[in-house]
């Protein structure tokens, strides 16, 4: 381990010097590409805290309606329920059941369409993630 990192600092120090032994207009040149590759990294930098920070946003956004979906069907069960109570027949031990399926299958697709677009918000951060990394 010490000789592999004395051989990458010996490597180190022939970059040096060879950087000390360029005309002073190539270390200009060079010092040039590396501030605009440092702000090209800055501004790809940037721009994916500013992704980041709208698909997190979008992300709280869509978990919040999925719990105030959730909440809303939790009601809609406790009504239907509270409703089967009073109703009374043979006829009636159907109907509550079949709302109850209902109610059910709302809140299933409900689930099922937000799971659906955080997938396509994380294949597309993913996207836009490789995108920058190109760039």
């Amino acid at each position: 381990e010490v000789q592999r990192l004395n051989q990458q600092l010996e490597e180190k120090n022939g970059e040096i010097q060879q950087m000390i032994n360029q005309p002073p207009y190539e270390k200009e040149r060079e010092i040039l590409r590396l501030q605009k590759s440092l702000a090209e990294r800055e501004k790809a930098q940037a721009t994916s805290d500013v992704l980041c920070r709208s698909l997190t946003d979008e992300t709280h956004q869509l978990q919040r309606k999925l719990a105030s979906t959730a909440e809303m069907c939790q009601h809609l069960a406790k009504c239907l329920e509270e409703k089967q109570r009073k109703e009374k027949g043979n006829s009636d031990d159907q109907i509550p059941t079949e709302r109850s399926n209902q109610v059910f299958l709302l809140l299933l697709y409900n689930e099922t369409s937000l799971q659906a677009l955080i997938c396509n918000l994380q294949d597309e951060n993913r996207m836009l993630k490789q995108k920058i990394a190109h760039v």
